[in-house]
């Protein structure tokens, strides 16, 4: 998924965060600076939040706190921000979207970083179990994690940690978005999540790409503020040890890599966070379950190799 840019006056900048791509586009001058210092500020803020929020660093905080065996532990303000996020992705979802699945998705094979080219190929419907939508762990275990974010403390059960996730892309985003919301327009795009925004008011054209076919594009989008995210099984996946498809998107239920029918979701909503839950959640649903979780539109990309556009103008309005 990619923001198309038109304009040679923006401020551009590109580079790897998040296992991916992340580019950040400004036009005009607002309370961040020029469009090159905004550019650049925001850069700066997701690099940074890259290494605080990686499981993969054990120094990061997010190690340190899913290391931690207090059951109540100080974290800065940004963490308290996302664990509260992540629950409230959870209960959006009625748990499809379940951050604490840690230990799960490490034993599926998604123990260190895998970059964006380490994906096995689609279409391998032989070494994959029978498609079934996903559901809910019935402990539920999110619901054990509590955040007071004034007094900055996130209280969960010792030993139960928390994965940062798409949800965690999303939420850079929607923090960013104030900052630039006074210059003329901007895209925040990390690795897959969209940022869109700025007081002109321009629409920018989304394009969804293909899980298929490199380079395809599946449809454009135009959207002139708002959110956009995209979730699905075909990127960081791999062959497990019997060689059967494994990858890290896991069904609640079962603690496993889920296999329903769906293998990629692009979600329009007003916040990153809404557009993550919502996009995960559709993939976890199934073909059936899939459309009524995109409230704002989005495309579904099924195994089959087909594809359905929810038009945004026949849902609820952005």
């Amino acid at each position: 998924m990619s923001a198309a840019s038109t304009l040679t006056s923006e401020a551009t900048e590109q580079f790897a965060c998040f296992g991916g791509l992340c580019t950040v586009l400004v036009e005009g001058t607002g309370p961040a600076g020029t469009a090159r210092l905004a550019a650049q500020r925001v850069k700066r803020r997701l690099l940074q939040w890259h290494d605080q929020f990686s499981r993969f660093e054990p120094r990061s905080e997010l190690s340190r706190l899913n290391d931690d065996r207090c059951e109540t532990v100080p974290v800065s303000a940004m963490m308290a921000r996302f664990v509260e996020a992540a629950v409230e992705a959870a209960k959006m979802t009625g748990g499809l979207v379940d951050p604490t699945l840690v230990n799960e998705v490490e034993r599926a094979g998604y123990a260190y970083d895998l970059g964006p080219e380490y994906a096995a190929p689609v279409g391998l419907a032989g070494l994959t179990p029978p498609r079934r939508p996903a559901g809910p762990n019935p402990a539920a275990r999110w619901r054990r994690v509590i955040v007071d974010r004034r007094s900055q403390l996130v209280t969960r059960p010792a030993g139960l940690r928390i994965d940062s996730g798409g949800v965690a892309k999303g939420l850079f985003g929607d923090v960013l978005a104030p900052l630039l919301s006074q210059h003329v327009s901007f895209v925040i795009a990390a690795a897959g999540d969209v940022r869109i925004g700025g007081s002109a008011g321009r629409p920018r054209a989304i394009e969804v790409t293909s899980p298929f076919e490199t380079g395809e594009t599946l449809h454009t989008f135009e959207l002139a503020r708002g959110a956009v995210a995209t979730s699905g099984t075909t990127k960081r996946s791999w062959l497990d040890e019997h060689g059967r498809l494994s990858h890290h998107l896991l069904d609640p239920s079962t603690g496993t890599p889920a296999f329903t029918g769906v293998v990629q979701v692009t979600a329009l909503a007003r916040t990153g966070v809404e557009a993550e839950a919502l996009a995960k959640a559709a993939v976890l649903a199934g073909p059936e379950g899939a459309a009524p979780w995109l409230t704002h539109g989005g495309v579904v990309a099924y195994d089959d190799g087909s594809f359905d556009v929810i038009d945004p103008h026949d849902r609820e309005g952005l």
